[in-house]
């Protein structure tokens, strides 16, 4: 995850390096006063290397805006001074940015939007399913229908439901907020994890863990688009398959990466005490998905590359480059990255 968070922000080009640390638990067992003690504690054992030039936390898998609040709280307490930039995906009143909640999800639909005009596939009627209904997901499904598109199949960590004819996003939203999942959505049939990702439709978004699709469902894929919200949701031999298949593939340091773009916006914004409006942080995240979308397809298109591939390319491409005129990168290897660059 450290890797790929690096490759991430260097794909969408902004002033960070990448790291990835966690706890591991299951929050859900926790009460609310031991996910608090947990947060605070996880803070006081890192804290020598956090720091709003040093090393930024954001939220991820199981995590919210309350145990991001917890754990800028013990840092501020810990070093006696207020520093909202040390910690992103904070609370609005903590220092929090507009857009930061939806953001990952937003991110990932610009790219499916700009994906289908470069093949020349309509939105508008486009089936879309999604594995993982959690923060990611949701927000993909709704922006999607906002497009014109149709949620036909959907999942959590308890099961999947398909429903050709197509669902409310609202709905859902509604009836998971109520029952806990998306299982037994009026008007649906129940089915598996595979069944979700193998669903007929247009456009699949995995937004849940990693290692999902391997080989067998690859090989299963009906859709035309994957964007992948989650990180690392395909195993290398599925991505052969789906290379193999050119099923078009908006790989997760490109699709996901509206998280940490918005977050960094969040810093930004914490760092010069001025905050911007909704509009401007989606005008701000738009601009920067789009453009590296094309950069990225420029790439695969100028070396015949795989989408994941030219992703890479260009990611390794720029800190390579950062670290040539830092005089770090040895001669063979320059020469060597000026001639993949062509």
């Amino acid at each position: 995850l450290s890797m790929w968070m690096t490759f991430k922000t260097s794909v969408v080009g902004l002033p960070y390096g990448g790291g990835k640390g966690g706890v591991a638990v299951d929050p859900r067992k926790l009460s609310l006063g031991e996910l608090e003690r947990l947060s605070r504690g996880y803070v006081r054992a890192i804290w020598p290397h956090l720091g709003p030039d040093k090393d930024i936390p954001a939220p991820d898998v199981n995590t919210n805006a309350q145990i991001m609040a917890w754990m800028t709280d013990e840092y501020e307490t810990i070093v006696g001074a207020s520093c909202p930039a040390v910690f992103t995906g904070k609370p609005l009143s903590m220092g929090g940015s507009l857009g930061r909640e939806e953001a990952t999800g937003r991110g990932t639909v610009i790219t499916i939007r700009e994906a289908l005009a470069y093949l020349g596939l309509p939105v508008t009627g486009a089936r879309v399913a999604v594995q993982g209904f959690g923060n990611a997901g949701q927000h993909a499904a709704r922006l999607l229908e906002e497009l014109g598109a149709v949620l036909v199949a959907a999942s959590d960590s308890r099961g999947g439901i398909v429903c050709p004819g197509g669902m409310r996003v609202a709905d859902l939203i509604a009836y998971k907020q109520a029952t806990g999942s998306v299982v037994g959505f009026p008007g649906s049939r129940a089915t598996d994890q595979f069944g979700v990702l193998t669903a007929d439709c247009d456009i699949l978004v995995p937004a849940a863990l990693e290692n999902q699709i391997d080989a067998e469902v690859a090989r299963s894929i009906r859709a035309r688009v994957v964007a992948e919200a989650a990180n690392g949701p395909t195993t290398p031999d599925g991505d052969h398959v789906l290379a193999q298949r050119k099923i078009f593939v908006i790989p997760d340091i490109l699709a996901n990466a509206g998280g940490v773009t918005v977050s960094y916006f969040e810093w930004v914004q914490n760092r010069n005490q001025y905050y911007w409006t909704a509009e401007e942080v989606n005008a701000r995240l738009e601009q920067r998905m789009v453009a590296s979308f094309r950069d990225v397809v420029a790439m695969a298109e100028r070396h015949g590359a795989y989408t994941r591939t030219a992703a890479y390319m260009y990611a390794i491409h720029r800190i390579a480059e950062s670290l040539r005129m830092r005089g770090l990168l040895r001669a063979p290897a320059r020469q060597a990255l000026r001639a993949a660059a062509g």
